[in-house]
Parts: C-alpha cells; structure tokens; sequence
C-alpha cells in the first residue's frame, strides 16, 4: 500500500472514501466529511459494493476486507495511491483542507501507535456504535458523490 506524505492531491480526480456501509461509525464519518469537504474533492462507496471490488481487481492481495477504512487518493487518474487504516483518516483530513491540514501533525506519532489505536476502535464500533441492515442511501444534493 502507498505510504507518501504528498499535502494534497496531485490532480483534480480526488479521492475515493471506502467505507463500511452497514457501520453506524462509519456512516458517521462519512456525514462529517460531507459536511466539512467544502470544496467537494471525496466521493464515497461502500467496501461491500461494485467500485471497492473493482479496485481489489485491480490491485490484487490488497482488500483489507471490512476491517478498515481506505483512502483511494487520485482515483480513477491511472496515479492511484491507497492508503489504509489511520494513515487513511490523516490524509483524508488533510486533503480536504483548510484547517483540517492540521492533522498532518498525526504523522508525527508512530504508526503502530496509530493503527493500534485505530484497530481497537474498529473491533469494537458495531458493539459501541451499532450496526445498520443495509448501506447507507445518498441524500439529498449527495448522489453525485456516491458510487456503488
């Protein structure tokens, strides 16, 4: 998996946001990136649906499965970096800019320290969080930023 430290996306394909769609965590997530990615440079799909599964097509051995988030930083541009777990979360934050780049700080803990931390959450969020029956619809002005 790529592991670069680039401040924000080389072109302007974006990032694609890979999430579990039947986590309530992680549909939490995605609600405030939403909400704080002003200048629309996400998309999402859920890690059970069409794009994340072409992506493994493409990038064989690499499916973490459900246990993580994945950032797939310039989607789509033939340039494509993943990044996983909390390295994922930090460039995330920092590619939607503003004063989010702050997170860019985040680097500086270890990232074992990081992902163990990331790991104990990602364990435990349906017991703490709650599970949902099917993934999460677009709502309203978001169907563009959606892909199955």
């Amino acid at each position: 998996m790529a592991d670069t430290t680039t401040d924000t996306p080389d072109d302007d394909s974006g990032g694609l946001v890979l999430y579990d769609g039947v986590c309530a965590l992680c549909n939490s997530t995605v609600r405030f990136l939403l909400e704080r990615d002003k200048r629309g440079v996400l998309r999402f799909a859920p890690l059970q649906g069409e794009t994340a599964g072409g992506i493994w097509e493409r990038y064989p051995g690499r499916d973490p499965g459900l246990k993580t988030m994945v950032y797939v930083r310039g989607f789509g541009s033939g340039n494509e970096e993943i990044h996983v777990r909390s390295r994922a979360v930090l460039e995330i934050l920092n590619d939607i800019g503003g004063a989010w780049r702050v997170s860019r700080v985040g680097r500086l803990i270890p990232a074992g320290l990081r992902d163990a931390l990331y790991d104990w959450i990602a364990r435990n969020r349906y017991a703490w969080f709650g599970r949902y029956e099917t993934c999460r619809l677009p709502g309203e002005g978001e169907t563009e930023r959606f892909l199955p």
